[in-house]
């Protein structure tokens, strides 16, 4: 019998199909999958990352995206914040606003497709979420630029300020703010999107006379005070009811990095989003109005602006409030071996993702700007982080403040086959993705997070651990399984 029990088991590996052994249930305990959001921003206005230019084919721009996402999946980011609004545009199909040019060319036409939910499709394939990125305000940047009819600048023309090159949409107008909530909370019900995400411009950026006074001033007859108070009023607005639609969605915001010039103290800026953006960050963070703030600390670590000393103050004012948001800030990845800064390494931003995992007490995270300088490889960065900080896959952070309930855990099959092991399991209910790790000797190797429901594993794996994990980052009990 033993004899035939060894045939039979080199003949199945033989010809590539399950062998006797097989993956059984154990108690044993794996460690706990890491934890750390890893994103980076995809823009489309001005081209800056994708489509590379308006107007391509359907063809052309999602083999594009595909690159995008495959490479994201090969450095192992587990989040991509995609721009679907840049100028009161869509790169979607909206219910509100046209076609962005930046994407078919022409403001209004269609592309062919749905960007969007392509991304998405092809995003959770990898096991990455996707954040619609909106910009609330901004009607044009350049106010020459070619609009369709239906573009708000030419259907509410009364409702728009002239600043600089831009066309703007009144922040102090409800039509504004609302036209903004709309375009968001439509995306938020129709689209299976991880997350909604709004950057810095909530006033336009001013230029700067010597004595740092705006050299001009927006159109709306409002105090800075009053600015404020209008986008306060915004942004708590846009938490509430995107929570109302889908609590579980991740609501974040990237503000520019400085809160106010001299503080935290020592730290200089010529622009101020307080007065001049009207972008009172800090009472956002401290409200818990979002479930994520990702300033964009885009200076060194040695520097006036400290990108040490900023996250520091960023994560302690987060501590300080009961509502304790994580600070993911935004890196620039861009910077490095650029005009901007000349002369940057690549150890700069190395030394800033380690940093941004070990000052105070938040979850990890960063944001890389943009997709497009770790695809070029600036200076080497990507290839260091592959092989050093980014080694491993991670879990996105829990929202643990959303009331929810873990999943159960998955129920696993296992077909054992010559150089792999097939693993599969129904979809959980109330789970959105599941992570995958497996033992090999005595050493435990986190390997997957997927929104699948099966994945093959290379070799053969003394014991595999997969749980499941909702919409909120709650994970089960592992279900672990070892070789038999």
């Amino acid at each position: 019998m033993r004899i035939f029990y060894l045939f039979t088991t080199l003949l199945f590996t033989h010809l590539g199909i399950a062998s006797a052994a097989s993956y059984l249930p154990s108690n044993e305990r794996p460690p706990s999958f890491p934890r750390e959001f890893r994103g980076a921003w995809v823009a489309c206005v001005y081209n800056i990352d994708w489509p590379s230019k308006p107007g391509l084919s359907a063809s052309a721009q999602k083999a594009e995206l595909n690159t995008i996402i495959n490479r994201a999946a090969e450095y192992k980011l587990n989040a991509i914040i995609f721009q679907v609004r840049p100028n009161a545009d869509a790169a979607y199909y909206s219910r509100y606003e046209p076609f962005s040019h930046w994407v078919s060319g022409t403001m209004g036409k269609s592309p062919g497709y749905d960007p969007l939910a392509y991304c998405i499709t092809q995003a959770h394939k990898k096991g990455i979420e996707v954040h619609a990125w909106f910009n609330p305000f901004r009607a044009l940047p350049n106010a020459n630029m070619a609009t369709s009819r239906n573009h708000v600048t030419r259907t509410n023309p009364s409702e728009i300020k002239n600043f600089r090159t831009y066309k703007w949409m009144n922040p102090a107008s409800s039509f504004a703010r609302q036209r903004a909530l709309n375009v968001m909370l439509d995306v938020a019900r129709r689209y299976d999107v991880d997350g909604i995400h709004i950057d810095d411009y909530f006033y336009p950026y001013p230029t700067l006379n010597k004595d740092k006074t705006p050299k001009q001033i927006f159109p709306d007859g409002k105090t800075p005070a009053a600015r404020r108070y209008y986008v306060d009023a915004f942004v708590k607005q846009m938490y509430t009811s995107i929570k109302q639609v889908k609590p579980y969605l991740r609501v974040g915001i990237s503000p520019f990095g400085i809160w106010k010039p001299g503080v935290p103290r020592g730290t200089t800026a010529n622009i101020s989003a307080y007065d001049h953006l009207a972008a009172d960050s800090r009472k956002w963070l401290k409200n818990g109005w979002c479930d994520y703030l990702s300033p964009q600390l885009y200076w060194r670590v040695q520097s006036e602006q400290s990108y040490t000393r900023l996250l520091s103050w960023w994560r302690s004012e987060s501590q300080s409030s009961p509502y304790k948001r994580p600070v993911w800030p935004g890196l620039a990845t861009d910077r490095v071996m650029s005009k901007t800064d000349p002369g940057r390494p690549a150890s700069e931003i190395l030394n800033q993702v380690n940093l941004s995992r070990t000052i105070g007490k938040n979850w990890a995270g960063h944001v890389h700007w943009s997709m497009k300088s770790l695809m070029q490889n600036r200076g080497g960065v990507t290839t260091q982080l592959k092989g050093g900080a980014y080694v491993a896959p991670a879990l996105v952070p829990p929202m643990s403040w959303i009331p929810s309930q873990a999943s159960a855990p998955p129920t696993a099959r296992f077909s054992l086959q010559s150089n792999y092991v097939k693993a599969t399991w129904p979809r959980v209910p109330g789970a959105s993705k599941y992570t995958v790790q497996v033992r090999h000797g005595n050493n435990w190797h986190s390997i997957a997070v997927t929104y699948g429901n099966g994945i093959s594993i290379q070799g053969r794996p003394n014991a595999i651990a997969i749980t499941s994990v909702n919409r909120v980052g709650i994970t089960s009990p592992p279900a672990v399984y070892t070789l038999r």
